[in-house]
């Protein structure tokens, strides 16, 4: 099959023949639909986060299930699915807790070995030698692929008229933004919440905190077609970081400050900028994932004497199996706007072009259609 591989930082990513092993207990194989191009693959490809090589790339997207490995009895061939890039093991103690997206499985084997729950790989491509030379996963999904091999509970049913490509979104962007509104932050209705940053993520982040009922939702961005566009998802107000301070064009509009800040963005300056726009009680909450050994700073005193908070948000704090079908019938009911996020659809081919796409700053999503 074609996949997307990915051998060393800061090349062109480049399609070749790809072996996929048959699913083993536990795991389904899945035909690819869409996969979307995250802000994830590319700090992947520029080398800011530690990833096992070589590898096929990509962990959002959607399909349908193909093959089912022994023992898999809650799907079936046939199956619509989102990929989920965190598949709970249900044995940890935060699975035990209802805390999935903190699985120490998927942390400690899927994410450090590159390779599914039993430690190995289903992925091959033919070596110099003629020898197969194994690949590794990526996220536990690698779905810049024409199949994938995953674990059953990476592989979340949903309703079947639901449109598998725009869907596809569902596994990432949309579950981490709003899932960090509703289940991070758990926003109450009449709040104040400012977002920073308006790509994939951020919009779901306005998105969500309309859901959540905010009364004020401040979109922050330096391009002023994005934050234009949130006003689409529920902003009621903008800001252009680009004309001037960020934090203090925030405190002209709201005094106080707001109740929530999210930093859909990641970096050191938009974490610390979060932190300073909060008002009495009020949270930051990371959402946007940094370059490994990022730091940033604040003055513990102030949050301290504010009574104020910061909070990571993995993933959404999601329950993939709950979470991801809910918001697929979300959208279906006209609650969440997902067509707006994808800016275009790719042949596998063209991987290489979408991630220079994404990392223009011009593009939401672009999908990879195998």
């Amino acid at each position: 099959m074609k996949a997307v591989v990915f051998r060393e930082p800061n090349t062109r990513v480049a399609v070749a023949d790809v072996t996929l092993a048959p699913p083993k207990a536990g795991e389904v194989r899945v035909k690819i639909a869409a996969a979307g191009v995250c802000h994830s693959d590319l700090h992947v490809k520029r080398g800011e986060w530690e990833a096992p090589a070589p590898m096929v790339m990509g962990h959002e997207g959607s399909g349908v299930v193909v093959e089912l490995g022994e023992g898999v009895t809650s799907l079936a061939v046939g199956d619509h699915v989102v990929l989920s890039w965190v598949p709970p093991c249900g044995e940890c103690r935060y699975c035990l807790q209802g805390h999935e997206a903190r699985c120490q499985k998927v942390a400690q084997v899927i994410n450090a070995k590159g390779s599914l729950f039993d430690g190995t790989s289903r992925l091959s491509i033919e070596g110099e030698e003629g020898e197969a030379e194994p690949l590794h996963h990526y996220l536990g999904v690698s779905s810049f692929a024409e199949e994938v091999v995953v674990p059953a509970s990476g592989a979340i049913k949903v309703r079947d008229d639901a449109p598998l490509d725009v869907i596809a979104v569902v596994g990432c962007a949309v579950a981490t933004g709003v899932g960090a509104v509703m289940n991070t932050a758990a926003v109450e209705p009449g709040s104040t919440v400012a977002v920073i940053g308006c790509g994939g993520v951020g919009l779901n982040v306005v998105q969500g905190a309309k859901l959540a009922g905010a009364e004020r939702i401040i979109a922050i961005d330096v391009v002023a077609d994005k934050t234009a566009m949130a006003m689409q998802f529920g902003a009621t107000d903008r800001i252009d970081a680009s004309e001037g301070n960020a934090v203090e064009q925030l405190f002209e509009l709201i005094p106080d400050g707001v109740d929530y800040a999210f930093d859909a963005i990641g970096r050191t300056v938009t974490t610390e900028q979060a932190i300073q726009m909060l008002g009495l009680g009020g949270a930051a909450v990371i959402v946007g994932l940094p370059p490994t050994g990022a730091k940033a700073s604040f003055e513990p005193l102030v949050l301290a004497e504010a009574d104020q908070r910061i909070l990571g948000s993995n993933y959404g704090s999601v329950r993939p199996s709950i979470d991801i079908p809910a918001l697929v019938d979300r959208y279906m009911d006209g609650q969440l706007k997902l067509d707006p996020l994808i800016s275009g659809r790719r042949s596998l081919d063209e991987a290489a072009d979408a991630l220079d796409d994404l990392a223009s700053g011009g593009v939401l999503r672009t999908l990879l259609i195998p």
